[in-house]
């Protein structure tokens, strides 16, 4: 029986399923966590089948989240999806459940539940699940709204299909949720949508950017920066892809200031391998794709040089 068959069985066999995902979601961790919760509701009436997680109003169009009580995971299902850490799960109550089943996009670094079901090379945990959903689709069912949250799902996570991960089949699975009548432009431009401020941060960073002549580069944010526009952390993610526009940079990190005094890193490749940087300065992520921790300035030059180092060899094999 395969951990898919396996998963399904235990769907089948709980009357309550409580998914979660990670902190400071994107668009794939809501709606992978959501999309999966209108199919199971869908397929499975009777059962209670809630999403939980810190409320982010940035995505509000996306979906909201479930408040309920802690004596529901007495005899439940819990499913995380979307976060390769368990430290990054939001809503600690994760592990008050019957069971722990996790699926994930993301390379398995930290192993967790009873279950796992990781693909490392599926562009996003939302395809996953439109996967899952064709697998056992004599049994499931998939309903407009689902269709509309794995479509953003895979949209956000692939960069509107520009992104490496995006294969055959992603657009394969794309094209088969566009059947449903939900507006796909709609979530194209919501998911583009930024407010003025933001607008204004753009030009910040194309301002302060620092490229090296191999093509390694790096932004801080610091948190004069971001009260100057009114901004927090947490709307900065637009500004993350910039420096990957510029024909000039091969790899970048963004630096964000928090309110602590530490800078979440979130580092960019075109092609140089940025996660083991990231595991080193306590994240992780994709290949390509990674987060971390630098707790002062001198940290951040580290991970910046460490940058340089990987994008320097890497220009060097394929020269």
């Amino acid at each position: 029986m395969s951990v898919k068959q396996k998963i399904f069985k235990m769907i089948q066999v709980f009357d309550t399923i409580i998914i979660h995902r990670h902190e400071r979601p994107d668009p794939d961790a809501i709606a992978s966590q959501c999309g999966l919760k209108e199919i199971l509701k869908e397929s499975f009436p009777d059962k209670q089948i809630y999403a939980v997680g810190s409320a982010v109003a940035r995505l509000d169009f996306l979906s909201n989240m479930d408040d309920i009580e802690d004596k529901l995971y007495e005899n439940a299902l819990v499913i995380v999806v979307d976060t390769a850490n368990i430290e990054r799960i939001s809503d600690k109550r994760f592990n008050n459940g019957k069971k722990l089943i996790k699926i994930d996009h993301h390379p398995n670094d930290d192993f967790y539940g009873n279950l796992m079901w990781v693909e490392d090379q599926v562009s996003s945990t939302s395809e996953l699940i439109v996967q899952f959903y064709l697998d056992f689709s004599d049994d499931l069912t998939m309903s407009t709204e689902a269709a509309r949250l794995l479509y953003a799902g895979i949209v956000g996570d692939t960069g509107r299909f520009l992104y490496p991960a995006t294969t055959p089949k992603t657009l394969e699975r794309a094209a088969f949720l566009m059947n449903f009548s939900f507006d796909a432009s709609k979530i194209n431009q919501e998911l583009t949508s930024i407010p003025m401020k933001v607008a204004k941060l753009f030009g910040e960073v194309y301002q302060d950017i620092r490229v090296d002549e191999n093509g390694a580069a790096y932004v801080l944010l610091s948190a004069k920066t971001l009260e100057q526009y009114q901004l927090n952390d947490s709307q900065t993610s637009p500004v993350v892809s910039l420096p990957g526009q510029l024909e000039e940079v091969l790899s970048w990190v963004i630096f964000v200031e928090q309110p602590d005094g530490k800078y979440r890193a979130r580092l960019r490749s075109k092609g140089p391998i940025i996660n083991k940087i990231a595991k080193c300065h306590g994240g992780g992520g994709h290949l390509l794709a990674s987060g971390a921790i630098a707790h002062d300035k001198a940290e951040i030059m580290e991970i910046y040089r460490k940058i340089q180092e990987v994008v320097k060899e890497w220009k060097s094999e394929k020269s």
